[in-house]
């Protein structure tokens, strides 16, 4: 089969465990682009830091950010998709967190706002130290997020407690009263977005775009956010470190994030 998309998860994925893409990564990456086969980043992140690797990388991407709410093409910055949360769900998802405790951020395109600087928000404040001006990702924290969804589009939410039960009757309640989409990005973490986000649904908006046939799309994935990706393309690779669901719906399983797993997938299909 010649493929002519391959999409590829961040963080378990092309990231290693000390959030690097490794030179090997990176060296297909460039002799797959020069091969003239699209590469297209998805993330749960926001925009730009999506973006930050993209340059990294040295190639051109189209770039799924925040579980597919948006896809933007890097080269022209132009958007060839994306599907916010309206205000009142906005609203909605702040008044549950506000009654259940439970700690939550959410991403416009280019900022992720808080109203407390808790471990995420501040990872990428620390993190947004050493890079670039022009590639900072701006972090807000403010005391009434009502006031900053009111004027503000808004692509994501994430929602992060310890308390596992806390966070699964949260969740519950907003898909129960919503229409959104509610995954696991990580243990204590669930992306909350619009009806109809996955990260699946973009890439065959990107694959429309480009007139490209989904059985010439790979995907490349490790948690429960890349599911409907690994299923919509002709193949799907989940990483050796991914979780048994993931692993499960796979077509194919390559090896660890730490051990290049996606440039030995893609110089066995591809290269």
């Amino acid at each position: 089969m010649g493929y002519k998309l391959v999409v590829i998860d961040m963080d378990g994925t092309l990231l290693n465990s000390e959030d690097k893409v490794s030179e090997e990564n990176k060296r297909v990456l460039k002799e797959l682009h020069k091969k003239g086969v699209h590469v297209a980043i998805a993330t749960g992140r926001i925009y730009t830091t999506a973006r930050v690797y993209a340059k990294y990388l040295g190639i051109v991407t189209p770039l799924i950010s925040s579980n597919g709410a948006m896809v933007k093409n890097l080269e022209n910055d132009e958007k060839i998709y994306a599907n916010p949360l309206s205000k009142e769900k906005c609203i909605k998802i702040i008044d549950t967190c506000r009654e259940n405790n439970l700690h939550f951020y959410f991403f416009s395109e280019d900022t992720i706002f808080g109203e407390r600087l808790e471990k995420r928000l501040l990872y990428f404040s620390e993190w947004g130290k050493t890079l670039k001006e022009e590639d900072r990702i701006k972090v807000e924290v403010v005391k009434d997020s009502k006031e900053i969804v009111a004027k503000e589009v808004i692509y994501k939410f994430g929602i992060q407690s310890d308390n596992i039960d806390a966070l699964n009757f949260a969740i519950k309640e907003l898909k129960s009263n919503l229409d959104i989409e509610a995954k696991r990005s990580w243990m204590n973490i669930v992306d909350v977005t619009n009806k109809g986000v996955s990260k699946g649904n973009a890439v065959k908006n990107l694959a429309q775009s480009l007139g490209i046939k989904r059985e010439e799309v790979i995907a490349i994935g490790d948690n429960e956010n890349d599911i409907s990706m690994l299923e919509y393309a002709g193949l799907g690779i989940a990483m050796s470190n991914a979780k048994d669901s993931i692993k499960k719906i796979a077509d194919y399983i390559t090896d660890t994030n730490d051990n290049d797993g996606v440039a030995k997938a893609i110089k066995k299909f591809v290269l």
